[in-house]
């Protein structure tokens, strides 16, 4: 069956990427069998010099690409608020600056939108893999069926952010992104899950994530815990969790975000949560 669908890629960048990171995030994108539609990349501020230089290369070399300028950074949450706003297709697929989307990633995403009209979320597993030398570390398994997602949000995100593929409307009528530091994705499939939006994974690796030390370092200490406790609050006011279920999700998080040192917490995040 032929692909009828458009779609836009929303992206977004910052200072601190790494250009040659982000060249090879764009050509996994675009060198798909199922090319996009349009490509809505956020310049979240300053981004460096190389960078731009990308950015009007493939600008000028594809007249589907198209950039979000934000004066001043205004953190991933805000980035994607901005770009989901201007992207013009209703079907809009996440990508990372620094990952790599597997050849078949969006037409297996498409195909899935075609054959359920109700579908509102879609995403899939991911492969961790080193920075550097692209070796596989862990794969992120997430739950497959609607409901199975339902019920792991109550617990943590039920999706790997940097490959799904959503509805522009339904992520709008939940409230679009927000500035909600370190969790912008979990606290907008919370809201679609209120909004009892239908939710699905694809159970197969649909892009690959480069991880590093750094990443388990940003998932510890006070900020973040402090983030989560108010996604624990969020859940807690929407009726999603109990008063037991809040104190014990509270309890754990404590316990690996602040008690943890970093090198116990990555070995937590690799062995428990994949």
């Amino acid at each position: 069956m032929e692909n009828n669908l458009k779609f836009s890629v929303l992206m977004s960048v910052y200072a601190k990427d790494n250009p040659a990171f982000f060249k090879e995030a764009l050509d996994s994108v675009i060198n798909q069998t199922r090319q996009p539609d349009e490509i809505v990349i956020v310049e979240d501020g300053i981004v460096p010099e190389e960078i731009k230089q990308i950015l009007s290369e493939y600008k000028d070399k594809f007249d589907f690409i198209k950039s979000v300028v934000l004066e001043k950074n205004c953190g991933l949450g805000i980035a994607l608020q901005k770009g989901l706003e201007q992207c013009s297709f209703n079907i809009v697929a996440r990508m990372d600056s620094d990952d790599i989307s597997l050849p078949d990633r969006f037409k297996k995403q498409i195909k899935c939108f075609e054959n359920d009209k109700d579908l509102s979320v879609l995403g899939g597993y991911i492969e961790e893999i080193d920075a550097q030398s692209l070796k596989t570390l862990s794969r992120r398994i997430v739950p497959i069926a609607d409901t199975e997602i339902k019920k792991r949000v109550k617990l943590r995100s039920p999706f790997n952010h940097p490959c799904v593929m959503f509805k522009k409307s339904d992520v709008l009528f939940a409230g679009n992104y927000r500035n909600f530091h370190f969790f912008e994705d979990y606290d907008l499939w919370v809201r679609m899950s209120a909004k009892n939006l239908k939710m699905q994974n694809i159970g197969e690796v649909l892009l690959k994530m480069r991880s590093n030390a750094d990443l388990y370092k940003r998932r510890g200490g006070w900020k973040y815990f402090k983030s989560n406790k108010a996604l624990q609050d969020e859940l807690l006011q929407l009726k999603m969790i109990s008063n037991t279920r809040y104190l014990f999700n509270l309890f754990v998080r404590f316990t690996v975000q602040v008690l943890m040192p970093n090198f116990a917490r990555s070995l937590f995040y690799r062995i428990f949560l994949r």
